[in-house]
């Protein structure tokens, strides 16, 4: 395993929710062909077998649009994949150009070397390139950065990002500038040897000062844009452990340090929510709702105002870890809390000590 599986695969279905486009030919977006001891199986089974971050039921819709092909035909969900078969997933439009081009767009670099560099990232950034994120991201901005670089080649999945996080989410990145410093660091990310704490603002108030969350993380199959936590033994999702600890308490909102065992999509998110705290402003967890707290309009309006102050998920990557690849010297780096996060917590103290200035 390398350290390509920490980073999201990009989901092409996505494309369907897009306006078709009108010259109604159709365009090659996948093909994959069955083994010759292939076991009858309806295609849209076989197809969430090989594009394992989609959901069943965008695949039945791609079905029903007329848009998964058998051998050059188009098919329903129910079709039973034969040895030898060819499935296709046409679309509507060609597949989008996904090679990285260099953009100036500042970057915060804490540390770099010949081997890496560590970049601390602004929430509203998207790390890599996707559907409908094709120019502005953060990998743009790396290959920018790097030009000069010879050896770089921003397209080269042997080098860049060695782990990710989400768009909303600020903090701290390492990027290997050689393939020898990625496949180093990615081993140590597998072998869970790096260390990464992370600061969030959660709802409610913890009764205990630390704790351990332990769940399997899997694609929520209500809303392929959230994930779901499902018990280690459910065989669902891959697992994952997310240690925390109470720094401050606010009455109904906790400041927390997590430290995760594992690097899973949205896994502070997912899990924070499984256990009833969700992170504060996380709107795809249920964290703009006013969870914890009055009734009285003054409570609502400074809870509104709170929302405004840090308008995204109060989360930040706040400390990383890990060996460097060449010298073998334990390398820690840590970032200090954005402004937006800051005068959320500000905010939050001053209303818990009961000045509740600015509400």
């Amino acid at each position: 395993m390398t350290a390509e599986d920490y980073l999201d695969d990009i989901d092409e279905l996505e494309a369907l929710e897009e306006e078709p486009q009108a010259d109604g030919q159709l365009y090659e977006h996948f093909r994959f062909e069955a083994d010759r001891g292939q076991v009858p199986t309806r295609v849209d089974k076989f197809l969430l077998e090989h594009l394992q971050h989609s959901s069943r039921s965008r695949i039945q819709k791609a079905a029903e649009a007329g848009m998964i092909h058998v051998n050059g035909s188009p098919v329903k969900s129910n079709y039973k994949v034969r040895p030898s078969d060819v499935v296709t997933l046409m679309m509507d439009r060609p597949r989008h150009d996904d090679t990285i081009e260099p953009e100036d767009i500042p970057l915060q670099v804490v540390y770099e070397d010949d081997a890496l560099m560590v970049i601390d990232k602004p929430a509203g950034m998207v790390v890599h390139p996707g559907c409908g994120n094709h120019h502005g991201t953060l990998v743009n901005a790396i290959a920018w950065h790097l030009r000069n670089l010879a050896s770089y080649d921003p397209n080269d999945p042997e080098v860049g990002l060695v782990h990710r996080i989400d768009k909303d989410t600020s903090g701290l990145l390492v990027v290997a500038k050689t393939p020898e410093a990625k496949s180093i660091l990615g081993k140590q990310f597998y072998n869970k040897t790096t260390h990464r704490s992370y600061n969030a603002l959660v709802w409610a108030n913890f009764t205990e000062d630390s704790g351990r969350i332990e769940g399997n993380i899997g694609r929520d199959p209500r809303d392929r844009l959230r994930m779901e936590v499902f018990s280690p033994e459910s065989g669902i999702g891959k697992p994952a452990v997310t240690h925390y600890r109470v720094m401050e308490r606010f009455g109904y909102t906790t400041l927390v340090e997590c430290v995760l065992e594992t690097g899973r999509t949205h896994q502070i998110r997912a899990h924070m929510k499984h256990i009833g705290h969700p992170l504060f402003c996380d709107e795809r967890y249920g964290g703009t709702e006013i969870l914890r707290g009055e009734r009285s309009s003054t409570y609502k309006a400074f809870i509104q105002n709170c929302f405004k102050l840090c308008p995204r998920q109060a989360l930040h990557a706040r400390t990383l870890g890990f060996v460097h690849p060449t010298t073998g010297q334990q390398m820690d780096f840590s970032s200090e809390l954005p402004a937006d996060m800051e005068a959320l917590i500000s905010k939050w103290r001053a209303f818990i000590a009961g000045t509740r200035r600015d509400i």
